[in-house]
Formats: structure tokens, C-alpha cells, sequence
């Protein structure tokens, strides 16, 4: 029996985040006619990011910065980040390409800005957007280290930025974006060809009840971020909206479907299944990152990998000063070198015995931390250092005592202390200039376990998804074969990031993927004969 299609198209985006604005532009500009799916208003996890491009090379910014960088040393320190999870081919394109992706966004309204942040941070302030965001300068020795965080240039965290440069963009180029609209199941044809999207939506429903979906939904999504019990509660009504007057839509895809809508952090079946260990994290993302579009892959056939791997983030600085101490776990035993990315440490920490670790400093690395709160954070970066150096903090005259206090071996911290003061260079491999003796007492124990005596829960989001060809993003079966007419781009997809993540990687991935998907689906063969990884 042959589909009653509602509406056609030539590409159906689902999703518009990052991922989905990039397909959708790029299949608008190869001519095709484009149709976005958004179950809310768009902008996803994109939206409240903090609007981070990873890219390097020799792009604008960095030239303007005085950086040196090439795309080889960029290729090198990235192997040792995501590993084999895409082949190296892929992983150079995505390197010697990334100047121009620089390029492509702020030629489609996305401002960057060459402003060094000169000191090792989390995130700039607003008085900086390109700074050094990864682990680089612990794999000096295979890399020369270079600032490839290009912050999208706004006040506060500036993800809103980027999606709407990219938003702006897609509408102008004639995509047409249906929000509210929530994607359920996709169509087959009897081939096995992925010919378009069931939906639910609420155009046509009363004005208020579209009204009231977009206001709570939006305002769920912050609180939820820090408070997630009010975010849960704040978005059952929007849940309710969509059942009570969501109505069927059935949309053809005369050459393709993209699927661009995001993870499954807000899916608790699905990280209980695929990443148990992280369960109590605290979840980077909205509502709509709940696997639908995963699950709707794998419904048709499509294979999925690396559904294990996720970020989970614990950030020591800033203030940068912080960076000199020592992380230690409960045993005393030394856990990683500290100037690593956020995600590196928690991956760390979340290994060790009950998940906890903590940080020792003196007195002389904790006065320099204190003074550098205001000029180096922002609002609520500065809210969780003063909470860790307060709440979380214990303090003694000795490292017996302090040991003791905290719940750590004061033997094993002991020694650990004894081979670090021996240093540089430092057994963990931190930089030099970051080396400092602690012997000024009295010495501080903050706690950073992933959920820590005080802190909120350590920030996490997912990696993993739906196998695709990394040539052209056409979603594959675990065999190998490909899904005809069916592509998945960001954290949909595996990706360049789906093994580790460092802070911008993602949403370049986004953006390396969503182009690549789009181009496709615009211009592949009806018979979809692409089924090679790449």
C-alpha cells in the first residue's frame, strides 16, 4: 500500500542544531529543495553551548593572534584524542579543511574574534575568544601546541550566536523550517529506500497551545541544565502539548532524510543500557537529545557504535593557579597531569575508587587562585570555583592531617607529594611552568570527585551514534552496506569526537558532518549506491 504523503520534498533535515543548519545550507545551495524538522524551536544543545569551534591550521583568527599552527600538527595532536574511531584519512581531511570551515561560517553570519586568552582555562571571558581548549600541551612532545577554541564572538556563552548565524543562513538560502514538529518513524519504500519522515505537529493547533510549548519548553531548558528535577517537572506540560494536540504529518523525501537531532543524554533507558557507568551526571543538552533519531535509524537497519563512550567533564581551572596543585584519588596515588582538558580529568577520576579524587594545593596556590577569580571567570564559572574553594575544601597545617581530614591515605599522599616535589619534569607529564613545590602551609584538599560532598554532579554528554560512510555521511548497516536515502550528521552520527572530546570538537564535528551529509542527500543517486566507510 503506498504511503498518503501529506507534503514532498527534495531533503528532510531532523533537527536544527548545528548539524542540521549545516546540512540544510549546504543541500540549499546544491539546489535542492529543503525541509527542517525541529520538535521545538531549534537551536538544541547548539543553542546553550558556549558556541566553541575546534579549528586550527592557520585560520583567520590565529594569524590575527600571532599563532603558529598547521594542519599537521593539528592532524598529530587530534590522533592521539580520537584514535581510531574515524580512519586517519578522514581524520587529515577534517584538518586540512578546517581553515576554510572557519572560513564557510563566518562567510554565513557566525563572528569569530582573534583575542588570545593568555592563561590555561575551561572557557574565555568575554575579553577572549580563541584560546588553547584541549589537552595540546601535554602532547607537546608529539605536537607543537597551538589555541584552536575559536569562541563564536558574543557576550556570556555564546552558542546562540552561532545558531543564529547558522539559522539566519539556512532560512535565506530558502530551507524552510517546521518547529514543533516532532519526528517518529521513517518511511521505507519497498526497496528498502528511506523515502521520508511520520511526524507529530502542532501547526494548526490553537495559538496557545503552540505558545505555551515554546515559552515552557525554553524555560525548562536552563533551569534543567543545573537543577534537574525543575527541569523535568517545567517540560511534562510541553510533553502533554504534543500528545494532546499534536496532529499526523507525513512528509516524502524525494532524495533524502538527515538525521541531525542530537544525542541521548535525556534518554535514562538509553544510558542505562549503553553507558551505565555514568550514571548522577549532569546532563548537556535539552529534551530533544533523547536518541529518537538513533533509535529511528536503527529501526530501519542502520548500525550503531561507541553508544558507551561519554563526557564527562571536571574542570580544574578556572582560576588557572589551580592547575598547579595535585590530583589525588582516596588511596593518595596521583591521577592524571592536571592541565589536561575537563573531559580527560573526569574520565580519570571516574575510574578511580568511588569515583572521587581530589585536588591539593598550599597556601601560596590558593591566595593566587582567590585573587584570580574575578578577572578570570566568567558568572558561573565563578560561582563554582568560590563553592570548591570553600564548601569543598578542607584545610590542615600538615599533609597527614589535611589526608586525614579529607577521607585520603595520608601515606599514599605522602609519597605521591615526595615524587612530585622532585620535579620538573613532572611523572604525569605536565607542563614545566605549571610545576610548583607545595610546601607552604596551611594545605587545602578540594574535592572534585564526579559527585563530589557540596558540588553539583559532574557535566556529561554523549559521544556515540549511528554508523555512517565518512565520505559522504550516508547512514551504514553493521555490515558495512548502506542505508539508501538515509544520512546522520553531529552527535547523531559517530564522529570525529566519538572516542574523546575536547571543548569544541563537537560542535566542529557538527559542522564537518552536517555539510558533508547535506551535499550528499542533495546531489546522491536515487538508487543510493553509496556503501563504503571511506
Amino acid at each position: 500500500m503506498t504511503e498518503p504523503w501529506d507534503e514532498s520534498t527534495d531533503v528532510v533535515v531532523v533537527g536544527f542544531g548545528a548539524a542540521g543548519a549545516c546540512a540544510a545550507i549546504e543541500a540549499a545551495e546544491s539546489g535542492a529543495g529543503v525541509l527542517v524538522l525541529d520538535r521545538f524551536a531549534g537551536g538544541g544543545a547548539t543553542a546553550i553551548s558556549g558556541g566553541v569551534v575546534y579549528a586550527g591550521g592557520g585560520t583567520p583568527q590565529q594569524l590575527a593572534a600571532g599563532v603558529t599552527d598547521t594542519p599537521q600538527a593539528m592532524f598529530d595532536y587530534l590522533s592521539q584524542e580520537a584514535g581510531d574511531v574515524v580512519s586517519a584519512a578522514t581524520l587529515r581531511r577534517f584538518c586540512d579543511t578546517s581553515v576554510g570551515m572557519t572560513v564557510w561560517l563566518e562567510a554565513r553570519g557566525v563572528p569569530f574574534n582573534g583575542r588570545l586568552c593568555p592563561y590555561k582555562t575551561s572557557y574565555p571571558t568575554d575579553r577572549h575568544y580563541l584560546y588553547q581548549s584541549g589537552s595540546e600541551s601535554s602532547f607537546a612532545h608529539l605536537a607543537p601546541p597551538a589555541p584552536r577554541g575559536h569562541r563564536a564572538y558574543g557576550r556570556g556563552t555564546s552558542g546562540r550566536v552561532l545558531f543564529a548565524g547558522l539559522a539566519a543562513a539556512a532560512r535565506a538560502r530558502g530551507a524552510e523550517i517546521l518547529a514543533q514538529t516532532r519526528a517518529e518513524h521513517l518511511v521505507t519504500d519497498p526497496d528498502g529506500r528511506v523515502a521520508g519522515v511520520r511526524c507529530r505537529t502542532l501547526r494548526g493547533a490553537p495559538a496557545w497551545a503552540r505558545i505555551g510549548h515554546r515559552v515552557l519548553h525554553r524555560w525548562s531548558v536552563k533551569p534543567g541544565l543545573y537543577l534537574p528535577a525543575l527541569g523535568r517537572a517545567l517540560h511534562r506540560p510541553v510533553a502533554w502539548l504534543e500528545r494532546r494536540y499534536g496532529r499526523p504529518l507525513r512528509i516524502r523525501a524525494l532524495r533524502g532524510v538527515v538525521l541531525a537531532s542530537g544525542g541521548f543524554v535525556f534518554n535514562s533507558r538509553m544510558l542505562r543500557e549503553h553507558a551505565p557507568d555514568y550514571r548522577g551526571g549532569l546532563r548537556l543538552g535539552t529534551p530533544g537529545d533523547d536518541g529518537s533519531g538513533i533509535r529511528m535509524g536503527a529501526a530501519v537497519g542502520a548500525g550503531t557504535g561507541h553508544l558507551d563512550r561519554v563526557t564527562l567533564w571536571r574542570f580544574l581551572s578556572p582560576p588557572a593557579a589551580l592547575l598547579s596543585g595535585l590530583l589525588v584519588d582516596r588511596d593518595g596515588r596521583r591521577v592524571c597531569d592536571e592541565s589536561r582538558y575537563g573531559a580527560a580529568i573526569g574520565d580519570a577520576v571516574l575510574r578511580r575508587p568511588g569515583r572521587r579524587a581530589w585536588l591539593l594545593v598550599d597556601a601560596a596556590i590558593l591566595a593566587e587562585a582567590r585573587r584570580q577569580l574575578r578577572g578570570q571567570t566568567l558568572w558561573f564559572q565563578r560561582l563554582q570555583a568560590r563553592w570548591l574553594l570553600s564548601a569543598d575544601r578542607v584545610a590542615a597545617p600538615t599533609l597527614a592531617r589535611v589526608a586525614a581530614r579529607a577521607g585520603v591515605d595520608p601515606a599514599g599522599l605522602l609519597a605521591t607529594v615526595e615524587a612530585y616535589r622532585a620535579g620538573p619534569p613532572d611523572p604525569a607529564g605536565k607542563p614545566d611552568d605549571l610545576v610548583r613545590p607545595l610546601v607552604r602551609p596551611p594545605y587545602s584538599l578540594i574535592d572534585v570527585s564526579v559527585r563530589s560532598r557540596a558540588a553539583a554532579p559532574a557535566p556529561m554528554l554523549t559521544l556515540g551514534g549511528l554508523l555512517v560512510d565518512e565520505a559522504n555521511g550516508q547512514v551504514l548497516r553493521a555490515d558495512g552496506s548502506g542505508v539508501p536515502g538515509l544520512y546522520a550528521a553531529g552527535r547523531t552520527a559517530v564522529g570525529i569526537c566519538s572516542r574523546s572530546y575536547v571543548s569544541g570538537l563537537s560542535l566542529a564535528d557538527c559542522v564537518f558532518s552536517g555539510r558533508r551529509a547535506g551535499r550528499d542527500a542533495a546531489t546522491a543517486d536515487r538508487g543510493g549506491m553509496h556503501a563504503h566507510r571511506g
